[in-house]
């Protein structure tokens, strides 16, 4: 299709493609249309991806963090020069609107950006010695060649939070986007190979999720995994990782709570969460999934939330006035009708949407549920689209009670006026990350992580570099 990204294997600098491997298709959502054939990789391929970061991490890690700084800001300015490009492969094949991919890849220059500059800043220190004639010294070195997996929803900005960070430490990557959405992830590599990356250091393969994963955490040349997706198969990566001793950084399923208590411009508020929950279809994993809202505002906010939803305009992410792109695939569809089914049969009001539209393509009503029970499946199960469940509540200790009830800690957000009870939530909230009085929680600055089951280790920040080093201790005597 014009205006799509190449497809193909990105192994040791060089495209591979054909040869005889199966290959899968790749559709726009918006339409259910195949884009292109995407190959995936053999045996071989594996084997030789990892052979190449072998190699690409010795020459690597030999360039000062001065010189590969140089490297990742030269590709941040390459994508920002590609920014509508990559945004419309995005678009054709993750579905959000053209602006949100565009700013998606601004975003993801701008992590570049900021792990070029980071990794110039992996300090050692002297440690005062006990002799005059010793120097002991603590250095920080790229922990070597990593293995990285990223999810369908940010096929630009979650690959560019892993490769930028590892890139900056000085490692080497193998990375396995996902075979929905290859084509944005292949447009990064493009844009660090024009930056002047050498061959080999980078790395992209596609092909079957277990089998790839397995191979390449299981090879001896990789040290360390990062993986973003699902609880479910992060606890396997994650075992897989343990089985070699291998660092592992799990960014998993998420399920927020947001608390709105009765001190705050309903409108307001109304607004900022219509937009933010709506964002890439919900397809977010810091989306504002859960809403308890103050008793004594809890009916305006309600009716207010349901009346903007249901006047957002749902379509192709091409269309010039489209505001919500299609679900990802069939089964989010499935799912989600479950949820809305569910939450009515036990005793929830469906105050907007809860169908399918038409039947191409993979479009939901945005929909939005009032006075939603406990026991309802969307209050513990993240529903990752277009579902919003609104619920009352009546003071601060019972909210944070149901707001922690979950086995999930990513993000959670509290919108009030009152700057001893926002603080009084936040620290009460089991969370990796607290918004009060907004939902931008990811900045390329900050550290992105969750607890509980959503996982552990940072991305983002200093904190996203830590896990691509490693500390030595050289204790360095006089000479004998």
């Amino acid at each position: 299709m014009d205006g799509y990204q190449k497809l193909g294997l990105w192994i040791d600098g060089e495209w591979t493609t054909g040869g005889g491997r199966e290959v899968l298709a790749v559709l726009n959502p918006a339409t259910g249309e195949k884009l292109a054939d995407l190959p995936r990789a053999t045996t071989a391929d594996l084997d030789a991806a990892l052979g190449a970061a072998d190699r690409g991490f010795r020459l690597w890690k030999a360039i000062s963090a001065y010189d590969r700084a140089k490297v990742l800001r030269r590709a941040a300015d390459i994508m920002r020069e590609r920014d509508a490009e990559i945004g419309r492969t995005l678009t054709l094949e993750q579905g959000k609107p053209l602006a949100e991919a565009i700013a998606e890849v601004r975003n993801s220059a701008d992590i570049f950006e900021w792990f070029a500059e980071e990794g110039r800043r992996a300090y050692g220190r002297i440690v005062p010695a006990r002799s005059a004639t010793t120097r002991q010294m603590v250095v920080r070195e790229p922990v070597g060649p990593v293995g990285l997996f990223t999810p369908w929803n940010f096929p630009a900005s979650m690959p560019a939070k892993k490769i930028a960070a590892a890139l900056a430490a000085g490692c080497s990557c193998v990375v396995k986007p996902s075979e929905s959405t290859p084509g944005t992830c292949l447009a990064l590599a493009q844009a660090l190979h024009d930056a002047g990356l050498p061959a080999g250091v980078l790395n992209v393969v596609f092909g079957r999720s277990a089998e790839v994963s397995a191979h390449i955490i299981g090879s001896p040349v990789i040290r360390k995994i990062s993986f973003t997706g699902s609880t479910e198969v992060g606890k396997h990566l994650a075992g897989l990782a343990a089985l070699g001793a291998k660092r592992a950084t799990m960014e998993l399923g998420g399920h927020a709570p947001v608390i709105v208590f009765d001190d705050v411009d309903v409108d307001r508020v109304a607004d900022l969460a219509v937009a933010s929950k709506f964002r890439n279809a919900g397809q977010v994993c810091v989306s504002p999934t859960r809403f308890f809202v103050q008793q004594k505002v809890y009916d305006r906010f309600a009716q207010g939330f349901a009346e903007r939803a249901s006047k957002l305009r749902v379509g192709d992410g091409l269309a010039a006035d489209t505001q919500m792109g299609p679900l990802a695939n069939a089964r989010r569809l499935d799912a989600l009708a479950a949820l809305t089914s569910d939450a009515v049969n036990k005793g929830a009001k469906l105050l907007t949407g809860g169908e399918r539209i038409g039947n191409r393509g993979y479009f939901w009503q945005p929909t939005v549920l009032g006075d939603v029970p406990d026991n309802a499946d969307i209050m513990q199960e993240e529903p990752f689209g277009p579902v919003v469940p609104i619920v009352p509540f009546g003071d601060a200790d019972e909210v944070l009670g149901r707001a922690n009830n979950t086995a999930f800690g990513l993000a959670s957000y509290v919108f009030t006026n009152a700057h001893d009870k926002a603080m009084r939530i936040a620290d009460g909230l089991e969370a990796g990350m607290v918004g009060h009085n907004t939902f931008n929680v990811s900045l390329p600055e900050a550290p992105f992580g969750g607890v509980k089951e959503s996982g552990y280790g940072s991305e983002g920040g200093s904190e996203g570099l830590e896990p691509y080093l490693v500390t030595k201790f050289i204790n360095s005597a006089a000479t004998l």
